[in-house]
């Protein structure tokens, strides 16, 4: 096993405390500019756990096995995982409705409400919004997460094939992909006649099952194993798809998603996922 930390905040002080509480005989191997690695041989590491915790650290333990060239697809959510936004919310914004909108899509994410009518609740209230309102949600808001553009870069380079899967919409869904050059993209799509939204969502909705069914469809076609496949998300509709991955990352993740999640990153970017699998 290795031990992973990685954060902003780190030092050599946190590191020579962690190695004093592992008591390891090795020294901690740098992996990124923020990530340290130290191979270990027991899984107790609680106390490290609260240490990194309190000094706003990610830590976490790996197999040697993981790492970067065993994977051939990552499949990751959007909204507040690849981008910083939930681009429903900004949408409502435009309609002067983005609080009403939020609170219903923070339920959503923590889990307390059913994603795909709390998704028909929130579309339908955006009902007579004009299309170009989609187009300035990108133009103005859109932003990528820190670290994104260097995870995409070490799947590349290691032939790990890549899809947003998305309960959010196609308009977005399709941006980003193109944008960060992703093989694949799923998610919904709205219903948009005369040039206004309808209120309604067209075909199926890319609810948590949804999620999980596009990455064994996708792990499938590709002649992939399980074990080789990794899930990144941060909210409650990203359980199922994570639960059928070989590794579940929460990223900056509600609790009940880091709670089930194979690691949770916290404090990096989603470079730091770069930094758990060792590129």
């Amino acid at each position: 096993m290795r031990l992973v930390v990685q954060g902003r905040a780190l030092s050599v002080a946190h590191l020579t405390h962690i190695h004093r509480l592992i008591g390891g005989n090795t020294q901690f191997m740098q992996i990124g500019e923020f990530a340290y690695y130290l191979p270990v041989h027991s899984s107790d590491i609680e106390a490290v756990k609260l240490f990194c915790a309190e000094q706003q650290i990610d830590c976490a333990l790996v197999p040697n096995g993981q790492v970067l060239s065993k994977f051939g697809l990552c499949v990751m959510d959007m909204d507040s995982t690849l981008i910083a936004i939930e681009c429903i919310d900004e949408i409502a914004d435009m309609m002067g409705i983005k609080p009403q909108i939020a609170e219903i899509t923070e339920a959503a994410m923590r889990g307390e409400l059913d994603f795909a009518e709390s998704l028909k609740k929130r579309v339908a209230l955006l009902k007579g919004l004009d299309e170009s309102a989609l187009q300035r949600v990108i133009d103005e808001r859109l932003k990528l997460n820190p670290g994104v553009l260097d995870w995409v870069k070490a799947c590349k380079a290691n032939n790990i094939k890549t899809m947003v899967v998305s309960g959010g919409f196609t308009f977005f869904a399709n941006h980003v992909k193109a944008l960060l050059g992703l093989d694949y993209a799923v998610s919904n799509v709205l219903e948009i006649i005369d040039g206004k939204l309808t209120g309604k969502i067209v075909g199926d909705i890319v609810d948590a099952k949804r999620k999980a069914d596009e990455l064994i469809k996708l792990r499938d076609q590709l002649g992939l194993k399980a074990s080789q496949t990794i899930a990144i998300g941060d909210g409650a509709n990203d359980l199922k798809m994570m639960a059928v991955a070989e590794v579940g990352v929460a990223y900056h993740a509600k609790p009940v998603v880091q709670e089930q999640a194979t690691y949770a990153l916290n404090f990096v970017g989603l470079e730091g996922v770069v930094g758990l699998l060792m590129a």
